[in-house]
């Protein structure tokens, strides 16, 4: 096969860079299964050692089956990987109470809704495993540490709709009180390990709808 002289100069560019971006995707797809391996690993070794004693990265780099380098490859620290694990919980929450809110009529159902997601974070298992994260958040610097809770700007955006809908005057503001006044129940919940009762889930809820009844 002959080959033009621009030909020539341009194919081997156009194929050294297709192979390059192909090695790029599986670079990327090998790392991203890397973070999720020490993500997972991190949270089965602190939910095993809860708030009695915090795992090493050695621990946590054993548990998932991967190096010193693999870690250190993706976080600076153990207070970095913690981070990200908190946010991690904070993506999966809001993403569950947005698929129910969505299965809910109307504007007081949703956020009905909300609370009871919310608060069902008190469950056991789900919240023995909150609970030992953000105890190691406890050195991290930020998030719970610097005394915001992880989650209350992304679960207060879930409900910036429904207060529209209700007639809220400033549904930012009110999104932001009400979720900073669930979350911070949540936390008392968590810590004290018990479960809110119905009569209680019922009260919070009300206190949530009284917040845009003006």
């Amino acid at each position: 096969m002959i080959l033009t002289m621009q030909n020539a100069i341009l194919e081997p560019d156009e194929i050294a860079g297709r192979i390059a971006q192909q090695s790029l995707a599986k670079r990327g797809a090998d790392y991203a299964s890397e973070v999720r391996r020490l993500l997972d690993a991190a949270l089965t070794v602190m939910r095993e050692r809860g708030t009695t004693s915090r795992p090493r990265v050695a621990d946590i780099v054993g548990a998932a089956g991967l190096s010193n380098d693999a870690f250190y490859r993706h976080f600076s620290s153990k207070d970095a990987l913690v981070t990200a694990l908190i946010d991690d919980g904070a993506t999966r929450l809001v993403s569950y109470l947005d698929h129910q809110m969505a299965k809910e009529p109307t504007a007081e159902r949703k956020i009905r809704r909300w609370v009871e997601g919310v608060l069902s974070q008190t469950d056991e298992e789900i919240a023995a495993a909150t609970l030992a994260v953000l105890w190691n958040a406890g050195t991290a610097g930020e998030g719970v540490a610097a005394g915001r809770h992880f989650a209350s700007a992304p679960l207060g955006e879930l409900l910036h709709d429904p207060f529209t809908a209700l007639g809220s005057t400033d549904p930012e503001l009110d999104s932001s009180l009400v979720a900073h006044a669930v979350l911070g129940k949540l936390s008392d919940y968590l810590w004290q390990r018990k479960r809110p009762s119905r009569a209680e889930v019922q009260a919070i809820t009300g206190f949530c709808l009284r917040t845009v009844d003006k």
